[in-house]
């Protein structure tokens, strides 16, 4: 009777975990949480690929970013995170923002630049600010490139080699081949998520900041099982 009863409640119990894994997954519903990219987009290499529009100017960039340190931390392993900055608002100084990162990522010095870049725009002292940290109010010049070049200055890298670089060929095409990515992702928000080349979502989209990670992951999982 004993042994009955045992072997019932692990039934229940199992049956209770499968169902709940099933939730999970019913849980995810394309057009609603997540959107379909069409036609879907090539993806870097063969491995998991999570790209993350944003933009350095994007105050809800800005507050993402503890969420991003913790996706780069927790993603599967051999998971690919990659940044496509966004110009779509040159009226907050985005398309400044976006040649800024190219040239890091050129010159060697992303790994430096990318964080640091947000506490100089969003601090109250920091040299990229793109409003007045008392006011609030929209400064006037906004940051110019050569501007950046000085603050990335402490980075190692010379400000006329900066600017230089910037200004390039080299740079100029990334940013075209930018801002048509953001077009094919079907991208007007940031910060944006696309996965795999075939899945866009936002927070808002997932339900939340602590919906993201569980949603990459289902999708991550969902385009392997394609495969």
């Amino acid at each position: 009777m004993l042994k009955g009863l045992f072997q019932t409640a692990s039934v229940l119990l199992l049956g209770a975990a499968f169902a709940t894994a099933a939730h999970a997954d019913d849980a995810f519903e394309a057009g609603k949480h997540y959107f379909l990219v069409e036609p879907p987009q090539a993806t870097a290499s063969d491995k998991p690929e999570v790209v993350e529009v944003f933009s350095y100017a994007c105050p809800a960039c800005n507050m993402f970013q503890p969420t991003m340190r913790k996706l780069k931390a927790e993603l599967p392993a051999g998971t690919e995170l990659l940044y496509l900055p966004a110009g779509f608002r040159p009226d907050e100084d985005w398309p400044v923002f976006q040649r800024a990162f190219y040239t890091a990522q050129a010159l060697g010095i992303l790994e430096q630049t990318h964080d640091a870049t947000f506490d100089f725009v969003w601090k109250d002292d920091g040299p990229l600010r793109i409003s007045d940290a008392s006011t609030h109010k929209p400064k006037n010049p906004m940051p110019s490139i050569e501007d950046v070049a000085k603050a990335y200055a402490k980075f190692g890298v010379k400000p006329d080699e900066f600017t230089a670089t910037a200004n390039s060929f080299a740079i100029n095409t990334k940013v075209k081949r930018a801002d048509a990515m953001l077009k094919a992702y079907g991208v007007d928000s940031t910060p944006t998520l696309v996965v795999d080349g075939k899945y866009r979502l936002t927070v808002a989209s997932a339900g939340g900041v602590d919906k993201v990670l569980p949603l990459i992951k289902f999708l991550i999982e969902k385009d392997g099982a394609a495969k």
